[in-house]
């Protein structure tokens, strides 16, 4: 399986962007930041699959960056939004949707009684910093160092543009390391607002780490003596490996829980839920949006949830996982490679041992986009309801000629 990779129409959209856009792309999907060789406009989804504008398909391993999480085009999702856009999306307020979603989010989330609802996961972990400030009365955050939040001045990854004072009350400690966030709580002194933790350790370019769970227990012990919110960050495993919350399977409840991504299939939105200890401060603050209440994506948010309760779509996400992460070790060790597998296999970091300039990992992802696979260097993978059997395989058998070519080439 290889592609014909022309890429001219994709270099030509790049000279006109440049024109009229700062890069001519920004942010975490600017190719720019990935390696050479990544097309950067695409023209279609279907599936597990994707085209860029020369007409190059792709076996899609990012999904998007995650919202891709029952398949792209999905039939059903697909049409319960289009039909409430024949009713109308954006009005002077809420349609019933807004209530039926929340509804069906509190009865899903374990730890929710209430929801509110924006647009990007940077909205909604945001707004959960400042219902906790509001809750508590209080202004330090505690964040494990190299976590991303989002792409605003208090928790941006970049501090280009960023004042100091954005991020005055942001206290750091290390992901898993009780001692380091004892230390952290005590920086914070009497002025504790809560602790704010992504579902696990996926931070870019390293590998992947799954919370202890005598850790979240001692974070969620601080924060109930300290009388402080444990919020966490589920914008990017959110729905994709628990829909009752990244942190059932642990029996940690957080006070708060920041949702996107995957929650509506690939429509824009993003939600936070929250317990009754943080309803009073969510009852005052001024959080807001002109497109926050558009009610196509709650459509397709509801018929999402639907479908994650009635299929298997879930575990299926994990069996395709699993069968992706075991092909992929027997093929890397008959090429002469070791591979470093970490984190949750539907959301799989996959690194070379002794790669620590990603040297091999370019060539291999270059490699294996000429070979139809759309794979990342240095971020977390993604995989779907929509990955079959066989489309592992196929994938599987383009990663073979894939390490082949990186194995001659370093």
């Amino acid at each position: 399986m290889e592609c014909r990779f022309t890429n001219s129409y994709d270099l030509s959209l790049h000279a006109r962007a440049r024109k009229v856009v700062p890069n001519g792309v920004w942010g975490h999907m600017a190719t720019s930041a990935i390696g050479p060789g990544y097309p950067q406009f695409f023209a279609k989804s279907e599936g597990c699959r994707v085209w860029d504008v020369d007409g190059n398909e792709y076996i899609d391993f990012m999904c998007a960056w995650g919202p891709n999480l029952l398949g792209y085009k999905r039939a059903e999702v697909d049409a319960a939004a289009i039909r409430q856009l024949g009713r109308g999306d954006i009005g002077n307020g809420p349609t019933e949707l807004m209530v039926e979603l929340a509804e069906s989010l509190v009865d899903t989330i374990e730890y929710a009684d209430w929801v509110l609802f924006q647009k990007n996961g940077t909205d909604a972990t945001t707004t959960c910093v400042t219902v906790a400030r509001a809750a508590t009365g209080r202004r330090k955050v505690l964040v494990a160092r190299g976590a991303y939040h989002g792409a605003v001045p208090w928790c941006s990854p970049s501090l280009v543009g960023v004042a100091a004072e954005d991020r005055a009350h942001l206290i750091t400690f290390e992901y898993n390391d009780v001692v380091s966030l004892n230390e952290a709580v005590a920086s914070a002194g009497d002025d504790l607002a809560g602790i704010l933790m992504t579902a696990y350790r996926h931070d870019v370019n390293r590998d992947q780490e799954m919370p202890d769970v005598e850790f979240l227990r001692h974070a969620r012990a601080l924060c109930n003596r300290a009388g402080a919110a444990l919020i966490l960050d589920d914008v990017r495993a959110g729905f994709r490996l628990d829909v009752r919350g990244s942190w059932a399977q642990y029996g940690v409840k957080p006070d708060l829980g920041a949702y996107s991504k995957a929650i509506a299939n690939g429509w824009p939105l993003a939600a936070v839920a929250g317990n009754t200890s943080m309803l009073e401060g969510a009852s005052k603050i001024f959080v807001t949006g002109s497109f926050w209440y558009a009610s196509a994506a709650m459509a397709a948010g509801l018929k999402t949830l639907e479908l994650l309760r009635t299929t298997n779509a879930l575990a299926h996400i994990e069996a395709m996982g699993n069968r992706f992460r075991k092909g992929l070790a027997t093929i890397a060790l008959r090429h002469g490679f070791r591979l470093i597998q970490t984190g949750p296999v539907q959301m799989p970091m996959i690194r070379f041992e002794n790669d620590s300039d990603l040297r091999v990992a370019n060539v291999f992802c270059a490699a294996a986009l000429r070979h139809g696979i759309y794979l990342h260097p240095r971020h977390n993978l993604f995989l779907c309801a929509a990955h079959q059997e066989a489309d592992i395989d196929r994938a599987l058998y383009a990663v073979d000629s894939a390490m082949r070519d990186a194995a001659a080439a370093t």
